[in-house]
């Protein structure tokens, strides 16, 4: 009766495991979840197995490609990909629509390109709506003109 006592808290803790990482992925606490669910499963189904040389091997035989399938799996859901970064000369030529009034002499507009906001300033005024275009760009702000 010992046996399925600790049967059943293998397979439990190691449900807790994997729901854990299932909730908070990147732990890897599916690693060691799945082989918990696995001996656990193992000691009820042959108990008198438990307490042998044959558990310890059956755990290293079952590490082995639960690591391997896991690595797979992160590493295909989290693909690396480096931060983008827009410099502001290479907004020079594209297209916008000012989301706060343009004003000459001032960087207090603001206009939208894609799907970044920028400041912005202008020759003469430009009311929020208008299509705009970069003509130049310094420092964390550009220049436009209507389009």
């Amino acid at each position: 009766m010992e046996t399925m006592y600790i049967a059943m808290a293998l397979v439990v803790f190691g449900l807790i495991l994997v729901l854990a990482e299932a909730t908070m992925p990147g732990g890897y606490l599916l690693i060691p979840g799945i082989d918990m669910l696995v001996i656990g499963a193992y000691a009820i189904l042959f108990p008198d197995y438990l307490y042998t040389w044959v558990t310890p091997v059956v755990a290293a035989v079952l590490t082995v490609p639960v690591v391997i399938g896991t690595l797979m799996l992160y590493r295909r859901l989290g693909k690396t990909e480096p931060p983008s970064t827009t410099v502001t000369g290479s907004l020079i030529g594209k297209t916008g629509k000012v989301t706060v009034d343009t004003v000459p002499g001032n960087i207090k507009g603001k206009v939208k390109i894609g799907s970044d906001v920028w400041s912005a300033s202008s020759d003469v005024l430009l009311p929020v709506g208008t299509e705009v275009v970069v003509d130049s760009a310094e420092g964390v702000h550009v220049h436009v003109k209507k389009l």
